[in-house]
């Protein structure tokens, strides 16, 4: 604690004591100053009031009292509140005025004239439109309570009342102070000062009707006796005066952290001094505050010298004091003297007054924590940077390390605090509270460590590195690896030390309570699981599995494991162990799809249903890695039911699921499948039933069909040569293994113009089903193959046995006989049919040649409606229509497609060009004239056409 004066920052000096320049000059001196919130007011010997507003000071009110000095004396003293809205001037002769901040007129306070105002207690709410209520000490020990308001009206009083309220026996009332209780806000502290009394009141106030109306503290000093503090007088005018300090102007920025407030009083005995506290009850808050407080006596303060150096024979009095957040100002002898609170050491000795100089006061701005000190002629301003610099400093010395560290400001300081407070700890035996703070110091790891471990402290000697690490910057990798390993050994033997005691407790005893070690132990190995997970970056790999691994300790090995994501060693733990439900909880965690591929195998075998679950959950793996898993699970366990295969669930849920059309899936399940010792090929079948259908199939045919070959599944291998269309061989394989049933099935798929392949197919299995009968049954072979309409029994004979008896199947020949003649006597009649058919074709083109029709000498085109006979013409005999031929020609160009208008015109242009054109006229006449134009297909077509058209006149069709 030697080099601690080293550590403060002295860039500027606490304090220091400038003197106010003002911009513009006065002739009169300063009879009264007072400041609050930034605004300055002067008093001059001629009555003036100047009021200054610092934050711009070319802004001044320049204000007269209403009389002259010489009818109402010089002023004597300015009272100010701290928002700076109210001001109450008092003169030598008695005389009060209030001035309001937004006035520049003082009123005149006639309930208070010729009462000689000592000092004021402003209402705690400050407020700015009245002064609501306040208290006011005079000189003969009188204490009233006022509420003035402002007003307008000349005449109008400015006091709403004036009470006295409580007198002091013994002298003037120099100061006056009234607070709130925090959480009573009926409550009030009011603290009265005279010269060598100084009296503390806490209690109820009283209310009465509207706010103004009447007094509120007669009741409590009426019902409450005060605290009383008394010192001797001194000698007689001796200075006194209650001060307050100023609100904090930051947050922590003063010695409370409840943010109560400190006073000061100044008397003969000197400055007494100590914390306004709130959080005691009433009725002992009085003497709370007292004994609390300290006096700075006279003596205490240093004389000054004189010129030769030698100090003055005798002590002057202080005649001021103020308080800054931190310090007790002090006006004597002409120097500002500034004292620490906690200490009273004296931090700031400055002579400030020329020899013979007075001071008429020293304040604080309470809003603005600023300090002034004014003479008849000069302005000091006492200005204050960083006054809790030291502040540390006190507080290490008296051991209040939470303060200290608090209150130190820079890494340095701090620095300093932890290692003070850290060997006090170990001084009072606290080593685990030590090992937090040492852990956050720069005192040498090595001589802590040490420390701990020549004490035998192995928690606290943990709690340090686990501090210490976490001060290590991210660059800094041995020191982090090294600490962070020494961590590991240590919690190690802390739980195998743990798991000892409570084995050897349980040996001793049965009674022996375990319960606190165990419960250590649980408290233990959760730091550890969050020791590793915070610092695993910072642990090697392999010597923290070593160090572990040492120790024995399984469960801390797997959390270290888990916290890394070294499932794969958590897995292999788990699995050499055979611990199957353990190792399925890990994989349930994982995303990693090699982990899952490298654990396949043995899951299959020793938890199939539950590790396909987990498969089934993860749709992003590749199933073909996969596959050999599943085929060793096929191996191993080759007895189980298809239905309870966990292999073929899992393929299953690949191709209906997932949709996979990969072969080596679809033949995978073919295979397990085929292989599958039950003789059902129900599944199979199923299988190739629904996928069959693909084209192309999602698997080999020719390994699907090999393995059915292989295991004799007939009917999935005919399946594949039907899906195949390889109806042949179907038939044969399927009679090859004598599933006659199956051939006749397979017999019947081709489609029904497939009538040659069908009979050919039948033929055989007509072949097979005969020979199997031999001359046994030839009847039951014969009803079986009237299954197919296309045999015949004419195809069959050549299948019997050469000395079959004809009786077996005489029927059947009979049959074939009588369909025959009944088929020959059916053409018979379709003969004649036909021939009388063309006999009447023959009679109607004879008759054809023989055809006319009659044209009248009148009878006109029905187009043009001119004479027919006047030009070439069509008749049609069978409706004696009658049409020009260019007129038909015309109409048939009109109402003909493109198709048949092209060949009309090419004939036309053929015949045009001359020459014999017999076929090309012959051609044209059968378009031209092949039908009526009137009764055939044109006429029909024209019923969409409008019977007017636009060219028409409407008006015809009128009615």
């Amino acid at each position: 604690m030697s080099n601690i004066q080293e550590l403060d920052d002295t860039s500027l000096p606490t304090f220091k004591v400038e003197r106010v320049q003002l911009q513009f000059s006065i002739s009169s001196d300063f009879v009264a100053a007072q400041v609050a919130n930034n605004v300055l007011v002067l008093a001059l010997s001629t009555g003036r009031i100047l009021r200054i507003d610092l934050d711009s000071p070319s802004d001044i009110d320049d204000i007269d009292l209403p009389k002259k000095t010489s009818e109402i004396g010089l002023i004597r003293r300015m009272f100010l509140d701290p928002s700076a809205s109210h001001l109450i001037i008092t003169t030598t002769l008695g005389e009060n005025y209030y001035l309001h901040t937004q006035s520049r007129q003082p009123k005149p306070l006639s309930r208070l004239k010729g009462v000689g105002i000592e000092s004021i207690a402003w209402n705690p709410s400050v407020p700015t439109a009245s002064t609501r209520e306040i208290l006011l000490g005079v000189a003969d020990g009188n204490v009233y309570e006022g509420y003035i308001e402002p007003s307008s009206e000349f005449y109008r009083n400015q006091e709403k009342y004036l009470k006295a309220v409580y007198r002091v026996p013994d002298g003037p009332v120099t100061g006056l102070w009234v607070d709130l209780i925090p959480g009573r806000s009926d409550t009030r502290r009011v603290i009265v000062a005279t010269p060598n009394k100084l009296l503390h009141f806490v209690g109820r106030i009283g209310r009465y009707g509207q706010e103004g109306s009447g007094s509120i503290f007669t009741k409590l000093f009426e019902t409450e006796a005060p605290t009383l503090h008394e010192v001797n007088r001194g000698v007689q005018g001796s200075p006194s005066a209650l001060v307050i300090s100023p609100d904090p102007s930051e947050p922590q920025s003063t010695e409370n952290e409840d943010g109560e407030r400190t006073y000061a009083w100044l008397s003969g005995q000197g400055v007494l001094h100590g914390r306004l506290r709130t959080a005691t009850a009433s009725a002992s808050l009085g003497n709370t505050v007292f004994n609390n407080s300290k006096m700075i006596s006279r003596s205490h303060i240093p004389a000054s010298e004189n010129v030769i150096g030698r100090e003055r024979p005798t002590q002057e009095a202080i005649v001021g004091v103020a308080l800054s957040q931190w310090h007790v100002l002090c006006l004597v002898e002409g120097r500002i003297v500034a004292l620490q609170k906690l200490d009273e050491r004296v931090v700031y000795d400055q002579v400030v007054l020329e020899p013979g100089q007075s001071a008429l006061c020293l304040l604080a701005d309470q809003k603005k924590n600023t300090y002034w000190l004014f003479t008849t002629k000069d302005i000091f301003e006492i200005v204050v940077t960083d006054e809790d610099r030291e502040v540390w400093k006190i507080m290490l010395k008296s051991h209040q390390f939470g303060l200290a560290s608090q209150y130190a400001k820079t890494p340095v300081q701090k620095d300093a605090v932890a290692m003070a407070s850290g060997d006090h700890l170990i001084n009072k035996g606290q080593y685990l509270e030590a090992a937090n703070i040492y852990g956050k110091s720069s005192r040498p790891f090595e001589q802590v460590a040490l420390t701990f471990i020549d004490h035998g402290e192995q928690d606290a000697l943990r709690r340090y590195l686990l501090t210490k690490i976490g001060t290590y910057k991210r660059s800094s990798i041995m020191q982090r690896t090294m600490i962070a390993s020494w961590l590991v050994e240590i919690f190690m033997s802390k739980l195998n030390s743990l798991d000892d005691t409570i084995t050897t407790k349980a040996q001793l005893t049965e009674n022996t309570n375990t319960a606190e070690t165990i419960d250590e132990l649980a408290t233990i190995r959760k730091e550890f699981e969050e020791f590793v997970s915070r610092y695993k970056t910072d642990l090697d790999r392999q010597t923290t599995y070593e160090i572990i691994s040492s120790h024995g300790r399984e469960q801390e090995l797997l959390s270290y494991a888990t916290a890394i994501d070294d499932y794969n060693y958590v897995l292999s733990y788990w699995v050499q162990r055979e611990r199957w439900q353990e190792s399925l909880d890990v994989l349930k965690k994982q995303t990693d799809p090699s982990i899952f591929y490298k654990y396949s195998s043995v899951h299959m075998i020793h938890a199939p249903t539950e590790f396909v679950d987990i498969l089934m959950r993860h749709p992003d793996l590749d199933p073909l890695k996969l596959i050999p898993a599943l085929l060793n699970y096929n191996k191993t366990i080759p007895n189980i039911p298809l239905p309870q295969n966990q292999a073929v669930r899992y393929l299953l849920f690949c191709i209906n699921a997932l949709h996979t059309t990969v072969s080596a899936i679809h033949n995978t399940l073919i295979s397990i499948y085929a292989s599958h010792p039950s003789p059902s090929e129900t599944a199979l079948l199923s299988y190739l039933s629904t996928h069959s259908l693909s084209n192309p199939p999602p698997y080999d045919t020719d390994f699907a069909f090999r393995l059915c070959i292989q295991h004799s599944r007939v009917q999935s291998a005919v399946h594949i040569y039907t899906s195949m269309g390889s109806y042949a061989s179907a038939v044969d394989l399927a009679l090859k293994h004598d599933e006659i049933e199956l051939a006749s099935v397979v017999a019947d798929r081709p489609s029904s113009t497939e009538t040659a392949l069908r009979k050919r197919l039948w033929l055989a299995v007509a072949k097979k089903v005969i020979s199997q009968q031999g001359t046994g049954s030839i009847k039951t072979a014969i009803d079986f193959l009237k299954r197919c309409d296309l045999l015949r029994i004419e195809d069959l004979i050549p299948f019997f046995p050469d000395f079959v008896v004809i009786d077996d199947f005489k029927d059947e020949i009979c049959a074939a006989l009588e369909s025959y003649s009944r088929s020959i006597a059916s053409l018979e009649s379709e003969m004649d049919a036909s021939a009388a058919t063309a006999e009447s074709i023959k009679m109607d083109i004879k008759q054809l040649d023989r055809r006319y029709a009659i044209v009248e000498p009148g009878e006109r085109c029905r187009v043009c409606e001119l004479p027919l006979l006047s030009r070439q013409f069509f008749v049609f005999p069978s409706c004696q229509h009658g049409f020009h031929s260019d007129c038909l020609g015309r109409k048939v160009l009109e109402g003909s497609g493109l198709t048949v208008r092209g060949r009309i015109r090419e004939l036309q242009a053929q015949i045009g060009r001359g020459g014999r054109r017999e076929k090309e006229g012959r051609e044209l006449d059968a378009l031209v004239a092949g039908q009526c134009i009137l009764c055939g297909d044109l006429a029909i077509k024209s019923i969409e056409e409008p019977f007017v058209f636009d060219a028409d006149d409407g008006e015809e069709w009128a009615i």
